[in-house]
């Protein structure tokens, strides 16, 4: 089973609407782009042993899609000026690969909410095994995901509309699957012809073959204007499995000279400083390594060395806001976050207002969803020693 996807479209209706933003298969959707979107169910389905995606030639925003993707399953070709050019460019990559009645898998690149049991129904109506290959010459022309028409249907004519019968008409989505020859036949013969189809199946239909018409969800929607990103973020939301990510960290300094301590992005008067590359701020260092190990991202450290002497000094918010954009860059939010200061001194009873209010700014949330706490050690060990002061950062991310 193989799969093409044209994403060489300049999406003429969406750039209009977006005013002039980058194709609408590269616009940013819950910290992903509509690309990736579209890919993911065809990566994820192991009967789809590769997936050729057709770019421009100009393309400069797909080298990030491909790293953060990051398949072996993925190669590229380049598109055409039109979508039955790029799936033909597709189809001719494919052709020292597959088998004439290998089946391929076409799926539009602006479709974000192609859901797996949606795929897999797909497949499993032509018969596509485990393997997603099929050993003889498909008896069917291919099968089309569609979704019955639910709305009255009108028609305009001239001077006048009328009700059309919506007995027996569906909406064509994607993914579409046809034999390889099969859809190569089909799609040169519209060519020569000068037909411009306006999806595969309509190729095939020419051919004299039928395809199946394969339920699937009306919530497989196209992007086509900006405001469909809306409808799709929504979609995404109530039917994808989103992520909920847990994080810990834990920052310690010992003191030394100086007059304060930061705490929470708080000067707070103390008889000593703390010994520390930046300034020191064990609360904001701890949070930082619990939202970047929520993310998989490393500590703070892997950030924001030490043995640069850029951060000499630093105001560790600074490294807070960074790591709270690379946490919505992908996509995440803060649910809550727990943070303990261990010290016998200073107390923060008086400060704890003001550091959760930075905490919460730089973070982007409610101060409600930030708790600061402090313990001592009961005099116990070096910071019951008075010999430094420590912090613990719980974190819960989700979409």
């Amino acid at each position: 089973m193989w799969a093409i996807v044209p994403a060489a479209g300049r999406g003429a209706r969406f750039a209009a609407s977006a005013q002039g933003s980058a194709p609408k298969q590269y616009a940013p959707l819950l910290g992903a782009t509509v690309l990736e979107w579209s890919l993911r169910a065809l990566l994820a389905e192991p009967r789809v042993h590769a997936v050729v995606v057709a770019l421009a030639h100009d393309d400069v925003e797909w080298p990030k899609v491909q790293v953060k993707l990051d398949s072996a399953k993925i190669q590229t070709t380049l598109g055409g000026v039109s979508r039955q050019d790029s799936v033909m460019n597709g189809l001719e990559t494919l052709a020292p690969q597959a088998a004439a009645d290998d089946w391929v898998l076409v799926h539009d690149a602006a479709r974000p909410c192609l859901n797996a049991a949606d795929l897999g129904a797909l497949l499993d109506a032509i018969g596509a095994g485990e393997t997603g290959l099929q050993a003889a010459a498909p008896s069917v022309g291919g099968a089309v995901l569609a979704a019955p028409i639910v709305d009255t249907v009108k028609r305009e004519l001239g001077d006048h509309v009328a009700t059309v019968d919506r007995q027996g008409l569906w909406r064509a989505l994607t993914p579409q699957v046809f034999a390889f020859a099969q859809l190569r036949h089909a799609l040169k013969e519209a060519a020569s012809a000068g037909i411009a189809v306006t999806d595969e199946a309509q190729a095939v239909e020419r051919m004299g073959l039928r395809p199946m018409l394969v339920q699937g969800s009306p919530f497989n929607v196209k992007i086509t204007r900006a405001a469909d990103l809306a409808l799709a973020s929504d979609i995404l939301k109530m039917t994808q499995e989103m992520p909920m990510r847990v994080g810990q960290g834990f920052d310690v300094h010992a003191f030394g000279e100086g007059d304060h301590v930061m705490l929470g992005g708080v000067r707070i008067a103390h008889p000593k400083g703390v010994v520390a590359h930046s300034d020191g701020d064990v609360v904001i260092h701890a949070l930082c390594d619990a939202v970047l190990g929520a993310l998989g991202e490393g500590d703070i450290g892997r950030h924001f060395p030490d043995s640069d002497p850029q951060y000499r000094g630093a105001d560790s918010r600074v490294f807070l806001r960074a790591v709270a954009a690379r946490m919505q860059a992908a996509g995440l939010k803060l649910i809550n976050a727990d943070v303990t200061v261990l010290a016998e001194a200073p107390r923060i009873a008086a400060h704890r207002g003001a550091m959760t209010a930075n905490l919460a700014a730089d973070l982007g949330v409610r101060a409600q969803l930030i708790n600061v706490k402090a313990t001592t050690t009961e005099r116990l060990g070096f910071i019951g020693r008075g010999e430094g002061l420590a912090a613990l950062a719980s974190v819960l991310l989700g979409s």
